[in-house]
């Protein structure tokens, strides 16, 4: 008789923590909708367990926290019409939002990669640490989509222009970058997490904030924070056309690996991303940046650039998508206001009720 297959997800308590293991190594534990169920009800149910001190979320093997959402099973649904989308996104976005709010020590350690739907599980923890294999990265302008889980808020909130660069190309954080751009908190090497678990979990190991105090270690400097001043002066631009212009008149060692790399992506998830992260920056909560979120995901998949950008990189791998439009100056003004209105009322998300911050010009020409 063969094994029973593990869970894709495994929830338990030990000593004072309840416990949530993302357990899909082979597929660096990509996060399908039928995990985010058994998160939200543990979450819910240690809420209000005396028991239960903290919260300690962390990945199988030593690849990845969680390499992001399963944007194949999006692609494979897609033929059934956007239902499977929707509900999928409803879902994994109320329990970002449910993080975000946890009351307890919520504890979520970024080994590995950590990526789209992993950051909206790890990044709007209370206690976030990384280690020297951590990879973060908001990479979905590469596959037609916008920074979402939450990401739009987060980069709304990076330091200087960090979040806009961060957003639009994509780029991976180590843990030095990962603490700059406010991603993370504490560095932790990984020869120490056992230990760190170990402390965490043992009702005398002493507060979160001991135990952290205790383990964390300096990281060299900052990629990100050296080139600080340049990405704040370029990446201000009043539209991404004037950003390429900038990249492409630098003499920076990064500025034209930079510009090409944007050259790659969506120009409508580029434009949509420079909006969203604009407008989360007015917005007054992580809920309503998702509520915001929500209405572009569904858009670009009804409008198929995020299944061209997935047939493209994951399903076919020719890497040939045919965006639409194809170039920036194509994606106006008025089409960025149509993605960012609300939905009609019955399928918005609905977190944070009705508002929606107002969308600042990304370029574009109004149609």
């Amino acid at each position: 008789m063969s094994a029973a297959p593990m869970p894709e997800v495994l929830i338990r308590r030990e000593g004072r923590a309840g416990r949530i293991t993302m357990n899909r190594p082979q597929a660096l534990n990509a996060l399908t909708h039928a995990m985010v169920a058994p998160i939200w009800d543990a979450l819910l149910a240690w809420r209000d367990d005396a028991g239960v001190e903290l919260v300690l979320l962390d990945g199988s093997g030593e690849r990845a926290l969680c390499a992001g959402g399963d944007v194949r099973a999006l692609y494979d649904s897609r033929s059934a019409g956007s239902g499977a989308a929707r509900a999928f996104w409803r879902d994994e976005y109320r329990l970002n939002a449910l993080i975000g709010r946890y009351a307890k020590p919520y504890v979520a350690i970024q080994d590995g990669i950590v990526m789209g739907g992993g950051i909206g599980l790890s990044a709007h923890a209370r206690h976030r640490i990384v280690t020297e294999r951590s990879r973060l990265a908001m990479p979905e302008t590469g596959i037609g989509l916008i920074p979402d889980v939450g990401g739009s808020w987060l980069l709304a909130h990076a330091p200087g222009e960090a979040g806009l660069y961060l957003g639009l190309t994509g780029a991976e954080m180590d843990a030095a970058d990962a603490i700059h751009a406010r991603f993370a908190d504490a560095f932790v090497p990984a020869s120490n997490l056992g230990e760190l678990k170990a402390r965490l979990l043992d009702p005398k190991g002493g507060t979160v904030g001991e135990v952290l105090g205790a383990l964390t270690q300096k990281t060299a400097r900052s990629r990100l924070a050296d080139r600080a001043a340049d990405i704040d002066r370029i990446f201000a631009a009043d539209s991404l056309e004037a950003i390429l212009l900038d990249l492409e008149h630098s003499n920076l060692d990064w500025s034209d690996a930079t510009r090409r790399a944007l050259k790659q992506k969506s120009p409508k998830a580029l434009k949509l991303t420079c909006a969203a992260i604009r407008a989360a920056r007015g917005l007054a909560s992580l809920e309503a940046a998702l509520d915001q979120e929500f209405r572009l995901a569904v858009r670009l998949f009804e409008d198929g650039e995020f299944p061209e950008g997935v047939r493209a990189l994951i399903v076919d791998k020719d890497r040939r998508p045919a965006w639409s439009p194809p170039h920036l100056a194509d994606v106006s003004d008025a089409l960025i206001r149509r993605y960012l209105a609300p939905l009609p009322a019955a399928e918005e998300l609905g977190l944070a009720g009705s508002s929606a911050g107002q969308p600042q010009a990304c370029g574009g020409d109004d149609a």
